[in-house]
């Protein structure tokens, strides 16, 4: 017959811990102990705690050689996948070709490994293991120059920023975007698929904007017919007179009718310096996030009967960037730019 001999500690231990223990295994542990404490007999006991005579016997013996703390421990069985084996040839293959699909990826691996998984297997080794996500691709122009972006990052954008965040410089980001009237597709929760009306023509509103870097005060320029050097010298005398006093500096891509005669004429005149972004660098334009935070906010996945109607939904929109939108804006609009690494790109 086992025994025990539990101290006055240990005994308000069992009673207690059998039923405030986290660990449900503990609890039970400690119930049998307490039990076996009340003289009861170890059949009773397992009844009462819904083991096995042989568990009861077990429980004892533990406490007897390692006292309670032996029986708090509690080493969870956790099986090893044997994916676990090859998973350096498997991150190392998936980094190159990352698969389009949950379906290819359990391909590759039983091709690389000889091992067939389920789909919900190769889903959790992905991302538990391997910590991969599932992520949209991103598009980067293709001649774009990734030195020379991370060059005019660090060596001009960087330290003009900089000088604006103490207010000692003025900086504007500017672009042009060309809202054309017609359906721009978005997602929905929906039971099924929900189709938009797509209006006939092709008009477009088009919208030249400068964003202040640090306000993210919004000045523009706007038509239906089409952005040239006069609209980008409009934006000129826009800038100097709500900025008189201060240096301010532009900076905009290499568009034809923005790097021409008269807008440096006239640049120099209102005493504005002209930024030029690296040629394909659109994520170094801070004002590329405003015109798709305004797709998405009124254009996405809505039908406008006319073109009256789409001018205002985008004006509106526009017009209440500092006001209604500023705190979706402000996380937008931080001064953090993207630039990439030749690892983040598709093998050809």
């Amino acid at each position: 017959m086992y025994h025990i001999n539990p101290c006055a500690k240990d005994i308000t231990i069992f009673k207690n811990e059998r039923m405030i223990h986290p660990v449900p295994k503990v609890q039970t542990r400690m119930n049998v102990l307490w039990l076996k404490h009340n003289n009861l007999a170890h059949k009773t006991i397992g009844r009462l705690a819904g083991v096995s005579v042989n568990t009861v016997t077990e429980y004892i013996c533990v406490y007897n050689e390692g006292g309670v703390e032996k029986l708090r421990e509690v080493n969870f069985y956790r099986p090893q996948s044997e994916l676990m084996e090859f998973k350096t040839s498997i991150e190392t293959y998936f980094k190159e070709h990352p698969p389009a699909s949950i379906k290819e990826a359990i391909d590759k691996i039983e091709e690389i490994t000889g091992l067939k998984r389920s789909k919900t297997q190769v889903r959790k080794f992905l991302t538990e293991q391997l910590g991969f996500k599932w992520r949209k691709v991103g598009v980067v122009p293709a001649k774009a120059d990734l030195e020379e972006q991370e060059a005019f990052k660090k060596d001009k954008l960087e330290p003009i920023l900089e000088e604006a965040k103490q207010g000692k410089r003025k900086v504007f980001f500017m672009d042009a975007a060309h809202f054309v009237l017609a359906p721009f597709l978005g997602f929905l929760w929906s039971f099924s698929r929900i189709f938009i009306k797509a209006p006939a023509g092709r008009k477009r509103f088009n919208v030249l904007g400068a964003l202040d870097a640090i306000t993210h005060k919004l000045h523009t320029i706007t038509n239906d017919t089409y952005i040239n050097a006069q609209s980008v010298c409009q934006l000129l005398y826009e800038i100097a007179k709500h900025n008189a006093g201060i240096p301010i500096t532009l900076v905009l891509d290499n568009a034809r009718y923005q790097k021409c005669k008269i807008v440096w004429e006239l640049a120099e005149e209102l005493n504005i310096e002209l930024l030029y972004i690296p040629p394909y660098s659109p994520n170094l334009n801070l004002i590329e996030r405003l015109w798709k935070f305004v797709k998405k906010e009124c254009l996405y996945s809505k039908y406008y009967s006319d073109f009256l109607v789409f001018k205002e939904a985008i004006s509106d929109c526009l017009n209440k960037s500092h006001t209604t939108h500023k705190k979706k804006l402000d996380s937008l609009l931080t001064l953090n730019f993207q630039t990439f690494k030749k690892s983040q790109f598709m093998a050809a």
